[in-house]
This record gives C-alpha cells, structure tokens and sequence, in this order.
C-alpha cells in the first residue's frame, strides 16, 4: 500500500496540499495497522477471556488515528485533488481554484499532524484536548477555504479568457515551506506547552519536586538512589514484591537525591504525591513515570491521591538513614534500582480530605448548617412514584457519569458523582430500572467524570470481570445481561474504594418483577443510603466512611423529603412499597407506623401473603446492605402515617417519611 506514495514522492516532492495529505493520512494508516497488529499480538499472548478485551482495548487505541489521521486526511486530499476540476469551468478558474486550496499547505500539514501526534501518545490530558482543538481547526480550514475557492473559481470563469502561457501556475511557496513547516511545529509545541501550564501537576511538574517541604536546604552527597516501585490492588508495592504500608517503609541513605520509577500494574488510574510536593500525573493502567523526589534530608510521607485510595492503604514513608547516629542499612545500593525497607510503624494519620482529624479518626466537618431542617416553601421531593414494568423485552439505556454539585441537605451541597439518563443531569439514587424474569438490559456506561468508575448489576448473572471493569474519564462500555431471577437488585460503582464512591450517590435500583406479581392500586420505591459529609461543596469524607459514622440517613438522597412533601394514597387502596438498601455500611429495618404489613416479599420470596390462613402480619421489613424486597398494605383510615427506619437513631438522622391518606 506504502510503495505507490513512496515511489510517486521520489519521482515528484509532494510539495503541495493534495499529495502532502494524502501522504500523511497513508503514514497514518500504516502506524495503526502496526499498532493493531502489535496489540493484537500482546493481547493473545495474555491467553484467556483476557484476548478480547484486550484485543478491543488495541482497536480502541488506534480508533482516533484511524479517523481523524487517515480517513480524514486522504479525503480532504482527494477532495482537493477533485474539486478545483468540479468548480473550474475553464483552466484559469481551476488553476485559481487549486491554487487557493493550497494555501499554506505545509504549515497546515504539519500542524494537524504535529498536534494528532500529541493528541493520540499518552500526554497529559489537557495536552492531549487542546491538541484534538489544534487538530480539528488545521482539517476545518478546508472548508472556508474550499468556500473561497468556489468564489474565485466562479469569478475567474465569468472573466476573460487568459491567453495562452499566462496561466502557467506560479509556486508562490518556493524557499519558504521549511518555515512554513516549522510554524506549523510550532504551533502544536505551544498548545503542548499550553496544556501543561494550565494543569502542570498532571504533567508531573512542580514547584517544589527537588525540595523538602519545610526546614534547612538537605545537604546533599551527591548520590541517587533509585527506587522501582508498582501497584497491586489498593498497595504500592516494591521490586521484591513487598507491600509498602505499616512497618515497610524506604530507606534512603540521608543525602541521597531520589528517583522513583512507578508503573501502574493496577486496574484503575493512581498516582503517588510526596509531601515535599514531589508528584507522579495520574497514570492509566499501564502508564509509568518517573518521579524526581529531591534530595532526602528527613521522613517523607506519600500517598496515592485520588478520592479515597488514601485511606484504603495505598500510602508509603521514605525515610532518611545515616547519619546523626542512625546506621545505614547494610547492603543498601546506591542506583541500584531499589530502596530498602525496615520494620517501622506506618504513620496513616494524615487524611487527603480537607477537614482536620479527630481523634475517631472521623474528619471534624467546620460549621454543618441544620440538616434537617426545613427546606423551605416549594419544596418538591423526588418523585417515590414507580411506574409498571413495560411489555418491552430489550431494554436499552446510557448512564452517564458527572460530577455535580447537587444539595444533599437543605443549604447544603456535595460534589457527587451520580448516573444520569442519556445526557441529562445525574440523580442521587440513579434512575429506576425495571422489567421482567427473561429481560434483556443493554445499559452503555459514559464517564464524563474526572476520575475512574464502573458499574455492577446485582441483577445480572456474569462473570464480573470485563463489564464491571474501571473506565477512564471519556471512556464507555456496554453492560449486557439478562435478568433470570426476579428481585429489587442494587447497582452501583465497583470502583475502589467502593465505600466512597456508594457513598457519594453511585447506585441505584433494578426491580424484576416475580412472575404474576398482582396490580396494586399505588406502587411507591425507597432506596435507604448513609451519607458522609465533607466540607460544603466536597465530595464525602472516607474517614467518616470508614468510621461507620454517617451524619444523615436517608430515603432517595435526601433527609425527611417525604415529611415536607409526602407520599398519598386513599383509604382502603392497596400500596406496595418497594426497599432497598443501598449502604454501603448499613442496612434497614423498614416500619409504617400505625400500618400494618399483609405481604412482605424479600429477597426473591414471599415471607406473608395476603389472605394467609393465620391472619398474621408483619411490622418491619429488616434488610441487610445490598438487600431489598417489597411490603404491601391497605391503610384502614384517613391520617398521616409516618415510615421509618426503626434503628431509631437513623430516623432521627433523616430516614424518616409520610404518606398521607385521605378519604
């Protein structure tokens, strides 16, 4: 495929826009067909129902080059090959016409090429969108230009004719393409440079990378110490294999610059920050970097910094050895491609929230306002309402992840990370799925967020490890499964630290409906949850999660909704309300006060029907985190009928509701 274009460029430079493009898109194609083919051959290698997976990993990879560097770039050439010829209705206009097409061809080139390189090789992210901006305006200046050609063409074509030998075309470029190719490189070096000055941290640039935090300059011995490390579930761990935490710090000869080599062997994107601001970008699965760590005069702490990885252990110390009487650990290797560790204590106290710790453990929140106060006139709760299952058998969805400030409390916000529907705003809980036994569910996820998610359905039965794996920010996946057991099943982000992301709004409910489930006059759906808080406007707070000491408890994301705007029903009407428990830490035990439940249905099975020969009945539907089930009943006069969660404590943080019935 290559050798035509090779042997036509050595006949006649592709000096102009046609030729330029068409070259540049066939160089495109080669590199991904290589990529693919490389790709292809490392995911066989890993054998297993890995194959695919990582087989559609490498055709995602060379996706964007494909497009944009090859599709795109041999029909704009092709397309200026044609169109003066289309436009010109006589030699001159289409000499006028080609000659403007060409404007800049070299520079132009160069750009879009220069700027999807750096689009599609791991940079940093904002590198890697304004390149993508560089690369869309350098292929879009065809059409203005195409534009400009027709009126020139259409102006040339009504003129005159030009006598013979006076429209010979004129290089009007010749001795300036260098410069024009080097504008063009210079261009996508200053959106390079761009995107790396408005977020230099994800570059792995820093101020303070070569310096201790605070004290005297360290006195350096002019040696390196070079440190390969990796991570393995929620752990750094060291070239030996041994996990960095609690009583495993590295030793470095005090002195000593340091280097340390990361590799994320991970499943989801980390990073490594040093307290003497010395920090790694966030690496996607794969990704390596090399961290400066400056000369080591005193202990350095370091933690991965991502929401939540902290507290789940992925942290580590350096510390200094030698000198002022401490002996250097003998064997320790200067450039040898590791530190040594030593048995000492792991200080963890530090929390990566922005609140100061207590002494639980817990973060002591500044200034929380009355959360269960009322939130005022207007007030309107989510809508508790659930609709029947539909006769559709496939049912197809996209849930997609933002980050949102949403109010979780009257006067009061947190950074959640909820699912929305098709490209609308997200809900804490996410929407209600439902169907029947034998449904099939085709849900595409879409991160929009800053971070790694996923998504698992209790309600399917699946091997968990391709469709509930993470997925990078801009990245989707499909999540098929049929429903073959019915039930009212949580889903939520699989993502570590699961606690967190629960915590903060990642889940929602599937209801499958048992087979000949009866109508009921109302159907209502409560999805209990704990919430966290950080500061007003951050995202929950892990020490609290970790502490089980949630400051609300609530029925669909918001405490004593139900209390300002109630549920309804008429006496005598038979409602069914659907629960869940959606944690992460705590279950419910579900109680109507002055009702009394005729069916209670949990966990896939009847515990009481109605009409049941003993005439007994049912006070609380008690489910543990990640249990639902349903309970009916016919309230037998007009009122306000309070629900609750009978863990008393928890209806007095919020979990707390009424319906209100009337004649």
């Amino acid at each position: 495929m290559l050798w035509p274009h090779v042997d036509e460029a050595r006949r006649k430079k592709p000096i102009h826009f046609p030729p330029l493009s068409v070259l540049a898109g066939a160089a495109w194609l080669a590199g991904s067909l290589v990529t693919l083919t490389v790709g292809l051959a490392v995911a066989a290698a890993h054998g297993g129902p890995a194959v695919w997976s990582s087989a559609e990993d490498a055709l995602r990879g060379v996706v964007p080059a494909l497009v944009a560097g090859f599709l795109a770039q041999v029909l704009l050439g092709a397309l200026s090959y044609l169109m003066p010829v289309v436009l010109g209705s006589r030699p001159s206009a289409t000499q006028q016409a080609t000659k403007v097409l060409d404007t800049l061809a070299v520079a132009r080139v160069t750009m879009v090429n220069a700027a999807l390189l750096l689009a599609v090789l791991p940079t940093p992210r904002r590198v890697q969108q304004f390149s993508w901006i560089v690369v869309v305006v350098g292929l879009a200046v065809f059409v203005l230009l195409l534009a400009r050609a027709w009126l020139v063409a259409r102006k040339a074509g009504s003129g005159p004719m030009t006598p013979p030998g006076r429209g010979a075309r004129v290089d009007p470029d010749k001795g300036r393409r260098l410069g024009h190719a080097l504008a063009g490189l210079g261009v996508a070096v200053l959106v390079a440079a761009a995107g790396v000055a408005v977020d230099p941290a994800a570059a792995g640039f820093d101020s303070g990378a070569a310096t201790q935090a605070a004290g005297p300059a360290a006195q350096s011995t002019g040696e390196t110490t070079t440190v390969s490390l990796h991570v393995q579930g929620m752990r750094f761990v060291d070239a030996d294999g041994r996990t960095l935490g609690a009583g495993t710090p590295i030793e470095v000869p005090r002195g000593d610059k340091l280097v340390i080599e990361l590799t994320n062997t991970g499943d989801q994107r980390h990073d490594l920050v040093l307290a003497n601001g010395a920090r790694s970008p966030r690496l996607a699965v794969g990704q390596s970097a090399r961290i400066d760590a400056g000369v080591i005069d005193g202990n350095v702490d370091g933690w991965c910094d991502i929401a939540g990885h902290r507290q789940m252990g992925m942290v580590l110390r350096i510390d200094a050895v030698g000198g002022d009487g401490d002996a250097v650990t003998p064997g320790i290797g200067r450039g040898s491609g590791r530190g040594m560790m030593h048995g000492r204590m792991m200080d963890r106290g530090r929390q990566d929230s922005p609140q100061a710790a207590q002494a639980d453990g817990t973060s002591a929140v500044p200034s929380l306002p009355d959360l269960l106060a009322d939130p005022g006139p207007g007030f309107q709760a989510r809508d508790a309402a659930l609709a029947p299952a539909s006769d559709e058998t496939v049912h197809k969805l996209t849930l997609d992840v933002t980050d949102e400030k949403i109010e979780v409390a009257p006067g009061f916000t947190q950074t959640l990370w909820p699912y929305g529907v098709d490209g609308q705003a997200g809900t804490v809980p996410g929407p209600v799925l439902r169907g029947k036994v034998g449904d099939r569910f085709e849900i595409t996820l879409r991160n929009d967020a800053t971070m790694d998610h996923s998504i698992d359905f209790h309600a399917g039965s699946l091997a968990p490890d391709r469709p509930m794996r993470s997925i990078a920010p801009g990245e989707s996946l499909t999540y098929t499964f049929t429903a073959t057991k019915s039930g009212i099943w949580l889903y939520h982000c699989s993502t570590m630290p699961m606690s967190l992301h629960i915590a903060n709004g990642m889940f929602g409910a599937v209801i499958i409906d048992p087979p000949d489930l009866p109508p009921v006059d109302r159907e209502y759906v409560l999805v209990q949850s704990e919430e966290y808080l950080g500061a007003d406007g951050s995202i929950a707070d892990q020490a609290k999660i970790n502490a089980e000491n949630p400051d609300l408890v609530v029925f669909n994301g918001y405490p004593n909704q139900y209390d300002h705007d109630p549920l309804t029903a008429k006496v005598g009407e038979r409602v069914r309300i659907w629960v869940l428990a959606a944690g992460p830490n705590d279950g419910t035990t579900f109680h109507v006060i002055g009702g009394q439940f005729d069916t209670v249905w949990k966990e896939g099975a009847y515990l009481l029907r109605a009409g049941n020969s003993s005439q007994g009945g049912s006070q609380a539907l008690d489910l543990g985190p990640a249990q639902g089930g349903f309970v009916e009943l016919v309230f037998p006069e007009a009122g306000h009928y309070p629900f609750v969660d009978h863990a008393m404590v928890d209806a007095e943080r919020g979990a707390h509701g009424i319906v209100r019935v009337t004649d």
